[in-house]
């Protein structure tokens, strides 16, 4: 079962990707951690991406595909995998499709995590983290006993700059304008599952692996 999931930062879809690993038996995929393996494995392809990286670059699709198919082409991938933050783009999704069409292979589903922006801004502008001890709060769901103050260690909490709703908001932005097409995309295949991410976690997953039954 090859699976890629979809979904606007902070949607929660690296999180149900995780969960649909765990239950199917089969790894789980962030693009983010191939480079970083590769990096520091000083393989051909990593050392490659990192021209790239060291230079705050992105590393371009053809190069992204090569070290993905060289993952998928491990072992533990025979009973397949869950993708997750690749494809990010129209043209990213057409060179792994050619890609794994020439392995006679094809993608089952694409698993869109649907969020509405407002929820996803609510969601991530709440957070709070504490930078002494690595805590975590939000101001809504897990608020901190006492405001802005760590229950753990009494330290101040802070909100993180990628946290701020200006951040978030251009964050979503990008997403649309890059991602969304990836929708029609995986539409026009025939492959895309949408759930509704508004939901508690464990009812999107069980969503989730309903329609994967």
């Amino acid at each position: 079962m090859k699976i890629i999931m979809l979904g606007a930062p902070g949607a929660g879809k690296g999180t149900q990707a995780q969960m649909i690993a765990d239950k199917y038996d089969i790894p789980h995929i962030s693009t983010g951690d191939i480079f970083r393996e590769n990096v520091k494995k000083g393989t051909e392809l990593g050392m490659e991406a990192k021209k790239y990286m060291d230079h705050g670059l992105l590393v371009p699709d053809e190069l992204t595909v090569k070290i993905l198919l060289d993952r998928v082409a491990q072992a533990d991938c025979k009973n397949g995998y869950v993708l997750d933050g690749f494809p990010r783009t129209i043209p990213q999704a057409e060179v792994l499709d050619k890609a794994i069409t020439e392995l006679g292979e094809k993608i089952d589903y694409a698993i869109n995590v649907d969020v509405p922006d407002e929820n996803i801004i609510r969601r991530m502008s709440g957070r709070r983290a504490c930078l002494a001890c690595g805590a975590t709060y939000h101001i809504e769901h897990i608020p901190p006993k006492k405001e802005g103050i760590c229950d753990k260690c009494g330290k101040e909490l802070v909100q993180r700059d990628d946290d701020k709703e200006e951040t978030v908001k251009n964050r979503l932005d990008v997403y649309h304008k890059q991602t969304q097409p990836l929708i029609d995309f995986y539409t026009k295949q025939g492959v895309l599952r949408t759930v509704d991410g508004t939901m508690d976690m464990k009812d999107v997953f069980t969503a989730i692996t309903t329609l994967l039954a």
